[in-house]
């Protein structure tokens, strides 16, 4: 069993939801992103999803396209990344890590040779914005082949046939972005709501949600119907309200306020 489905097992075992930050690798600075990770992990965290940066990323606001643009003057690329992945394996064997990026990095190393490095690294999923399925078969034996699950995006725009496409191919969990539009955005819970059931009853996979989760009560909400909270945006703001050397603190700290919401019983998060 991959470290993905162990945590999602565990997890319903316990009757809980994933929680699953997004950091980009290098922001705010080189030395920062493997404590963070690991803080993340102290304040609830799940699975994390490690952002490799990349200069157009289209799916992403301008809070994250600050983070990648400001990792990339520093020198930050996908060897970096696997860098920072290796080093987060010293100490935590048991935390899902993710990568979560766009094509160009990867087919620049190629793909056979990325599935390699990062199945040494000690990734256990990948999610590539801009790899439609219908191109990503071969991408995706590669990556199983290696013990790395290829995880993809549905959208609210999502055809049935584009759905079907999709969960034909992913492993670990799919990722549903709650937005018609790029990250930072405000969600429509009830929208959430009907577009995640119907995805359930296509798939077993875990079905996270992402884009628009700023706070404990918008993370509850989802929560009841999917089974990942992924936030992004909202934690690279976090990271950037103060000085660098506290970002690890402060990333701790927001995460278990969040983990404290999801996990809080349902009175007491209806009274909230």
């Amino acid at each position: 069993m991959s470290r993905i489905e162990s945590a999602f097992a565990r997890l319903r075992a316990s009757g809980r939801k994933a929680l699953v930050p997004y950091v980009t690798s290098g922001h705010p600075t080189l030395a920062a992103t493997v404590p963070i990770m690991r803080a993340l992990v102290a304040g609830g965290a799940d699975v994390i999803e490690l952002g490799v940066p990349f200069s157009d990323p289209m799916a992403d606001g301008p809070t994250i396209q600050r983070a990648n643009e400001s990792a990339l003057a520093l020198g930050v690329g996908l060897r970096a990344v696997l860098a920072y992945v290796r080093e987060f394996r010293l100490q935590d064997d048991v935390t899902p890590v993710v990568l979560m990026g766009y094509a160009n990095p990867i087919e620049r190393m190629g793909a056979e040779r990325f599935a390699d490095e990062a199945s040494a690294a000690g990734v256990d999923g990948v999610i590539v914005v801009d790899y439609p399925p219908e191109e990503s078969r071969a991408f995706a034996a590669v990556m199983g082949s290696r013990g790395i699950d290829p995880i993809f995006l549905l959208a609210p725009t999502s055809t049935d046939f584009r759905i079907n496409e999709v969960l034909a191919l992913a492993r670990g969990y799919v990722y549903y972005v709650s937005l018609k539009g790029i990250t930072g955005g405000t969600l429509d819970i009830d929208d959430v709501r009907r577009r995640v059931m119907m995805i359930k009853e296509r798939t077993q996979l875990p079905v996270g949600v992402g884009f628009g989760i700023r706070d404990g009560a918008t993370a509850r909400l989802v929560g009841e119907v999917a089974d990942a909270v992924i936030i992004g945006t909202r934690m690279i703001q976090v990271l950037e309200e103060g000085d660098a050397a506290g970002a690890a603190e402060r990333a701790q700290a927001f995460t278990a306020g969040i983990r404290q919401a999801l996990d809080a019983p349902a009175d007491i998060a209806a009274a909230r």
